[in-house]
């Protein structure tokens, strides 16, 4: 449960409506192939065919406001660079359009490369 408290009173959010929210934003982005797993639990879960909403997201709260952590897959051949500035604005505006809450920051990791 995601709770940020502001001036008046305390806003409680779901994990697994951030999770799913931001995880589709971000498969939608051009060169975003997947999610990847990230740290042991996701790894086992996914191992053991669990559905996993939060698959490859990590939402935290700081100072009052979200940081996400993402665990993507790009397309071979893709400016990299582009692809996680571009995956960054799209997760941050999605998340303070559809959520109302401020992002402080979205680090993402990229884990993997598929070859097309």
């Amino acid at each position: 449960m995601i709770k940020v408290e502001n001036r008046l009173g305390t806003v409680s959010i779901s994990n697994d409506y951030f999770t799913a929210l931001i995880s589709r934003k971000a498969s939608a982005c051009f060169g975003v192939t997947g999610m990847v797993p990230s740290g042991t639990s996701q790894g086992i879960r996914y191992m053991a065919g669990a559905k996993m909403p939060d698959k490859g997201v990590i939402v935290s709260v700081e100072d009052g406001a979200l940081v996400i952590e993402l665990h993507i897959e790009v397309i071979y051949g893709v400016n990299i660079n582009e692809v996680v500035r571009s995956l960054v604005e799209e997760v941050q505006f999605a998340v303070e359009q559809f959520a109302g809450l401020k992002v402080k920051k979205v680090n993402v990791c990229v884990d993997s490369m598929k070859f097309e």
